[in-house]
């Protein structure tokens, strides 16, 4: 979830005691469908909480591949999750943010009702921290917003759970993880290729798109690397929406609101004034395509000083061809298009314009993705690469392999581990 700018990421809200259900929902009612209870979430008229309106009625088709469905997700229990998250024990947890922490769990693949360790389907239930105002809110923006959107590009919410002080919400599993922790924290995770990395932006781009274009524009306020998720085959999903806002109304650019976000991440206009466009979120992609292109996290105070904030160090050296090169992630190893690089540094250069009539679309955005994506390694940058890696790891005859010791075996047909980097 996200934290407010003015704060330490890692810092959690204020708490309170809450002994009523959220007052922008009436009361659920349920059936039964499959023999699974199902809620249908009804939207009231106030459209109140922290993330704007919620659940549309019908099943309207919109823009961008995604549609407005009626609201058909599971309540669960308490005691049901900690069923499936087998008491929410530790070596469940998944992850952790301002909102709580999240944990894998089990259901059936039908019913959708908790089942054992490796039985149905994988999913994800993130717990809210006890007497938390912010899991409040951003509990009732999720339901809001994620129970009435369906697309490929956005996690799927599967169910929630609302007992006294206990918010829980249970979403499809993504089993690669995070974008943020393939760029810069898991030890051991797969280095992302080139053609990955695109094929995660477009995906995100396409999700952004989506929640743009709707009947009613919404803005995601906290568009970040941690807030992609990738499944098995590296499609990008939108999560976490604890935070989103519907868009301007009646001719207005703006909306007014306070400002949370991730330092980084959140618009210069917004941290300024509150002033929040649907271009604002356009500036936090601008941000994560330039962690894309660097390996690097857009805030470190590990780097050297004049380094520590990625996009003032890096936007005076992104025209440049030449200086460009020394920024691109050096686990791609040379293995990108160099012309492709240089036309994504230029798209970056535009979502981060200090003002936010000047950047583009992110439907604009998409469109010069989807075509940088064409364009492929030309034959001498191929050999350029090739001569690169050959003088890095040189070919040795079985001459000259040699063991250790202990039996490891050092040359061509030893493995050769990724270059780790620490940031």
């Amino acid at each position: 979830m996200g934290n407010c700018c003015l704060k330490p990421a890692d810092n959690l809200s204020t708490t309170i005691k809450l002994s009523n259900p959220p007052a922008a929902f009436k009361k659920p009612s349920t059936c039964l469908i499959n023999n699974a209870k199902v809620v249908h979430a009804e939207r009231t008229t106030n459209g109140g909480g922290g993330g704007g309106g919620g659940g549309g009625a019908g099943k309207e088709e919109v823009a961008i591949s995604g549609k407005i469905i009626t609201p058909n997700l599971k309540m669960y229990s308490f005691v049901e999750l900690k069923s499936a998250t087998r008491n929410f024990r530790p070596d469940t947890i998944l992850g952790e943010g301002g909102f709580g922490r999240v944990f894998k769990g089990w259901v059936d693949d039908k019913t959708l009702a908790p089942s054992k360790v490796g039985i149905g389907i994988a999913v994800a239930v993130k717990k809210s921290n006890a007497d938390s105002l912010q899991g409040l809110k951003e509990w009732q923006a999720e339901v809001k917003f994620l129970g009435k959107f369906s697309h490929p590009n956005l996690v799927k919410l599967i169910g929630y759970c609302w007992e006294e002080k206990q918010f829980l919400l249970v979403y499809e599993y993504m089993q690669k993880g995070s974008l943020e922790n393939h760029l810069f924290r898991k030890e051991g995770a797969e280095t992302l290729s080139w053609d990955t990395r695109l094929k995660i932006v477009i995906g995100a781009a396409r999700g952004l798109a989506f929640l743009h274009t709707t009947e009613k524009q919404v803005i995601y306020r906290d568009f970040k690397a941690a807030n992609i998720l990738l499944d098995g085959d590296y499609n990008a999903k939108l999560s976490d929406f604890g935070l989103a806002k519907l868009g301007p109304a009646n001719g207005n650019s703006h909306v007014t609101t306070g400002v949370v976000g991730t330092y980084g991440y959140a618009a210069p206009e917004y941290m300024a004034s509150g002033h929040l466009y649907v271009k604002s979120d356009v500036y936090g992609f601008g941000v994560v395509l330039l962690e894309i292109l660097t390996g690097l996290r857009v805030l470190d105070l590990n780097r050297p000083n004049g380094e520590q904030n990625l996009v003032d160090w890096a936007k005076p050296l992104l025209p440049d061809k030449k200086k460009l090169r020394k920024l691109m992630d050096p686990r791609l190893e040379g293995e990108y298009p160099t012309k492709a690089a240089f036309e994504i540094a230029q798209l970056v250069l535009q979502c981060l314009m200090p003002d936010p009539k000047t950047r583009p679309s992110i439907e604009q955005v998409l469109e010069s993705l989807e075509k940088i994506n064409t364009i492929k390694k030309e034959p001498r940058e191929c050999n350029a690469t090739h001569s690169q890696q050959h003088r890095r790891h040189p070919q040795r005859s079985p001459l000259h392999v040699k063991k250790t010791g202990s039996g490891t075996v050092i040359g061509s047909n030893a493995h050769h581990s990724p270059i780790n980097r620490s940031y």
